[in-house]
């Protein structure tokens, strides 16, 4: 049986081919979102199928979760990705008790119970200032491309003072500080501690281990330091991390299956 989990973030289009009896991912697709995002996904989804030589009536289950899950209306369901995001993690890490996801709009720290199964989460979706949109900002400004930004804040001696709590006013404060002399390592760096203490302050109470890391800015360098300085502790990052949701809606529509044909 082949299940299909779809993640229509804010960012970016992620898709998962799910082979229940092999407990494997068959394939997967990641693209860049777009304003149709029914006929972006439908199309992405169509040349995955293809790929594999499949049609979408091959598939047993197709589950969407994201922000734009209610706007596909090929799927069978919705689930909502704080629960795909869980059940992606612990696929992977069945240990993990915390979750910090941070996206491309928004980021989360999501708490597990010793089952799987989510406690309780806190959200940042009003400010982009916390979230990979504040990197893409600092990355077109410095004019250093993402995948690099680590290498510049190791370089950082001191790292900047970023004191805007909104992405706007976070660019015009980085124009002021590059006016006065600040070097880009040390910006860089400012951005990356400023994202990890806001995670740090959402959180709110102690932060139990073992904590994973997952969404698209787990895949940029230095990311991942920051947050565990901050929180001092260990942080393992999810393999793939930009496809856990959709894994995990990939995974949550195959059991769901297998309990409707037990009964």
């Amino acid at each position: 049986m082949i299940t299909a989990g779809i993640d229509a973030g804010s960012r970016a289009i992620k898709i998962v081919l799910y082979a229940m009896e092999r407990n494997a991912v068959l394939d997967s697709a990641c693209g860049d979102q777009g304003i149709d995002q029914q006929q972006r996904t439908g199309a992405m989804f169509d040349r995955l199928l293809e790929k594999n030589k499949l049609k979408r009536q091959d598939l047993a289950v197709t589950v969407a979760t994201g922000y734009g899950r209610h706007l596909l209306d090929f799927c069978d369901s919705t689930i909502t990705e704080i629960t795909c995001h869980a059940a992606g993690v612990r696929r992977h890490l069945p240990d993990a008790m915390t979750i910090i996801d941070i996206g491309g709009q928004d980021s989360k720290l999501i708490r597990l119970g010793s089952d799987g199964k989510v406690r309780d989460f806190a959200m940042n979706d009003r400010c982009a200032a916390g979230t990979g949109r504040f990197l893409e900002v600092v990355s077109e400004r410095l004019e250093v491309p993402l995948e690099q930004l680590g290498a510049f804040a190791q370089q950082s001696e001191h790292p900047a003072q970023i004191s805007s709590i909104c992405v706007v006013f976070a660019e015009t404060e980085i124009v002021g500080l590059l006016a006065s002399g600040q070097s880009p390592e040390n910006i860089v760096a400012g951005v990356q501690t400023s994202i990890a203490r806001r995670l740090l302050a959402m959180a709110g109470r102690e932060v139990e281990s073992p904590v994973v890391f997952t969404g698209g800015v787990a895949m940029i360098p230095g990311m991942k330091e920051a947050i565990e300085k901050m929180l001092d502790k260990p942080i393992a990052t999810c393999p793939q991390p930009q496809l856990t949701g959709a894994l995990g809606a990939a995974i949550l529509a195959a059991e769901k299956k297998k309990k409707q044909e037990s009964k």
